[in-house]
């Protein structure tokens, strides 16, 4: 603990110490917010041999990633690539494996200082914008202020190209770019899941009491219900769905410190939780908070049912409020959250059975050790979205309508959390309703393209917004996922570099060779790409036997895999062949699903052209943590030479139940 806070006392001595001059500071690349986007933007603008400077208002990197939501929002993992699978694959080495998408707070923050150090990104902590200077359509250069009472005035910096990397896209916002706020009618965009949405999940069940008096409208509503009207599905408003703070507490004793009353605590804000338990019997500790398991016996807390971390209803100003206000709003969700942990535990109301399992959890000791072992990072779920060259939407996430310049993959569901809480009417009674909640999924990843990350030319050329990007509300439910930003940000890096070496606009880069360069140069230091082989890879893979194509399964490592049935029937084998441009050493992964009814072994062959070993893969010991239900297990070194002479097989011998053959990874060691 001590090493860490001596590390980030050097960084932020050091980067004020460069930034501490009246003179303008100038860089080809400003990348604002020190966002997971912001720092692998920085990392990679730097890494493309750019001089580069990432502003961050705070005093920490890596936002959300670091500020609570260790259980990683995946969705599909064949969606995230480049940088951002590299960091999941160094977290994985900190805890002993290939890659892990479960991590506690300062394990994050720790590999972005790495990840800035490594390049030399000179980071400066705790400036905030101020005003944006536009000449010709382009940004000339950005006014700071100190966003803390440190010593110092307000600083210039002049850059060739901007990145906003801010879940808020204020760069975006003073720089005169088009947005918008909350949910747009379905109709704008020809949708079906945006605008106003009264569904089933994170529900009150019917029959909860709005009333301070149950039956007595005449005493006005409990604390956290609007006013608000059923409206036509689908009817727009600028509400914003609910902020909450991703919450990590422990239960381990050494490391635990007692949760307490905090400031300002009114147990009335919580009379709606009670009401509902008392209607829904079912409602347990986990169906409230949802503790999500980290390593070393931490949680990532996030909201779950009808009341929980959500304050819904107290952010529609947050994403066009003043610092100042925003600080306030923020403070407010951080004592709403303390507040119900600590009801949950101390009231002498709360079911027993719920408040002792609350009592085994406390502050972690060893997280947020400079404020108060609480998260500095609100959850910012979505603030303002650009309207930028293209808009995506739900008929992309649906893959009815497909983009032929992605530059990055989604793959989570169209996820929007509640706006606001209302009264409805049902048989005659009036009782409390969660409205704004929306889970939608069922598809496969698809392409983001990279007309969404850019302003239209004539209101700014040297601009990209890899967060805050073009979406409609429900699509960017689905965008809006921590690893898919990364790559988001890596792709906007690059766009950027090419638009200075080519002395044009990110408007006209060209994008066939932006994706070209990503494939190529993944990792953008030049190391040789690892080469994936999926099953859908027809070019590379070959079947003997009868086997299914299951399309979008749950767990699959990109649009499907193959199943077959094992036992009691002939030899059935699947051959994964890669096509190796440069001869080495490479350790072989291959991708293994959870699936109900499947073989307790599998058998694969290993081939580098010469040689053959045989492997028998145990089910039992494949072990999947978090948001996915499938993992790489290794199947060893192999020397492989260049061409297509190696191959791996999976194949049905000895097998009894479900073999499933989804995609092998090869990793140049």
């Amino acid at each position: 603990m001590k090493k860490r806070l001596i590390l980030f006392t050097v960084v932020t001595f050091y980067t004020l110490i460069s930034f501490a001059q009246t003179a303008p500071v100038t860089v080809d690349v400003c990348v604002y917010g020190g966002s997971s986007a912001g720092v692998i933007a920085a990392y990679t603008a730097k890494k493309m041999g750019k001089s580069v400077i990432l502003i961050e208002p705070g005093r920490h990197l890596g936002g959300l990633t670091t500020g609570g939501l260790g259980y990683t929002d995946i969705g599909n993992k064949y969606a995230i690539s480049g940088i951002a699978r590299d960091y999941y694959r160094r977290i994985g080495k900190h805890y002993g494996k290939f890659e892990q998408w479960i991590f506690e707070p300062h394990v994050a923050e720790d590999l972005y200082r790495e990840y800035v150090k490594r390049a030399d990104v000179n980071v400066v902590y705790s400036y905030r914008l101020v005003s944006v200077k536009k000449q010709n359509g382009s940004i000339q250069s950005i006014t700071l202020e100190p966003s803390t009472a440190q010593s110092g005035g307000n600083r210039t910096l002049n850059a060739k190209m901007f990145l906003d990397c801010t879940y808020e896209g204020d760069l975006m916002a003073k720089a005169g770019v088009s947005y918008t706020v909350g949910r747009e009618d379905n109709k704008m965009y020809n949708e079906t899941f945006n605008g106003f949405q009264l569904l089933n999940k994170h529900q009150f069940v019917d029959g909860v009491d709005p009333y301070k008096i149950p039956g007595k409208p005449e005493s006005g509503l409990l604390w956290g219900i609007s006013t608000g009207k059923v409206l036509p599905a689908g009817t727009g408003n600028k509400q914003v769905q609910a902020y909450n703070f991703r919450i990590c507490l422990t239960s381990d004793p050494a490391n635990r410190i007692p949760i307490t009353k905090p400031e300002g605590y009114d147990s009335t804000r919580y009379e709606l939780l009670l009401r509902a338990i008392d209607k829904n019997p079912k409602l347990a500790f986990n169906t409230i908070l949802k503790p999500d398991k980290m390593p070393n016996q931490k949680t990532d807390i996030n909201n779950n049912g009808p009341f929980s971390t959500d304050m819904i209803g107290v952010n529609y100003d947050f994403p066009e409020a003043s610092y100042e206000r925003r600080a306030e709003i923020q403070r407010e969700h951080e004592l709403y959250n303390k507040g119900l942990l600590y009801f949950i535990g101390h009231d002498p109301r709360m079911r027993k059975d719920i408040q002792t399992e609350m009592l085994k959890y406390g502050y972690p000791k060893d997280e947020y050790t400079d404020s108060g072992n609480w998260s500095t990072q609100m959850y910012v779920r979505e603030a303002r979205r650009m309207i930028g060259e293209y808009v995506m939407t739900q008929a992309n996430c649906q893959g009815r309508e497909v983009v032929s310049d992605g530059v990055g993959m989604a793959a989570y569901t169209m996820d929007s959390h509640n706006c606001q809480r209302i009264v409805i009417e049902k048989d005659g009674q009036k009782m409390v309703k969660n409205e704004g909640n929306v889970e939608e999924g069922g598809f496969p990843p698809y392409p983001i393209s990279y007309r969404c990350l850019i302003p239209k030319a004539s209101e700014c050329k040297n601009l990209l917004v890899p967060v805050c990007l073009s979406a409609s509300h429900i699509a960017y439910g689905s965008i809006r996922m921590e690893p898919v930003f990364m790559v988001l940000a890596q792709s906007s890096a690059i766009a950027a570099s090419m638009a200075i070496d080519g002395k044009t606009s990110v408007q006209a880069v060209d994008v066939a060779k932006l994706q070209n360069t990503l494939k190529a140069n993944p990792l953008a230091d030049g190391s040789t790409p690892e080469i994936l082989v999926d099953n859908d890879d027809e070019a590379h893979v070959t079947r003997t036997g009868d086997w299914t194509r299951d399309n979008n399964p749950k767990g699959a490592y990109g649009p499907s895999y193959f199943t077959t049935k094992g036992a009691g029937e002939a030899l059935k084998t699947i051959r994964f062949t890669p096509d190796v441009a440069k001869a080495g050493m490479y350790q072989v992964y291959m991708y293994f699903p959870k699936l109900a009814g499947a073989s307790p072994t599998t058998t694969i062959t290993v081939s580098d052209g010469n040689q053959t070993k045989n492997l028998t893969i145990r089910e039992s010991d494949i072990r999947v943590e978090g948001q996915t239900s499938g993992e790489w297990v290794s199947l060893g070194s192999v020397n492989l030479s260049s061409g297509k002479k190696s191959y791996v097989d999976v194949s049905t011998k000895d097998t009894n139940g479900i073999v499933v053959a989804d995609a092998v990874l090869f990793v140049p060691k």
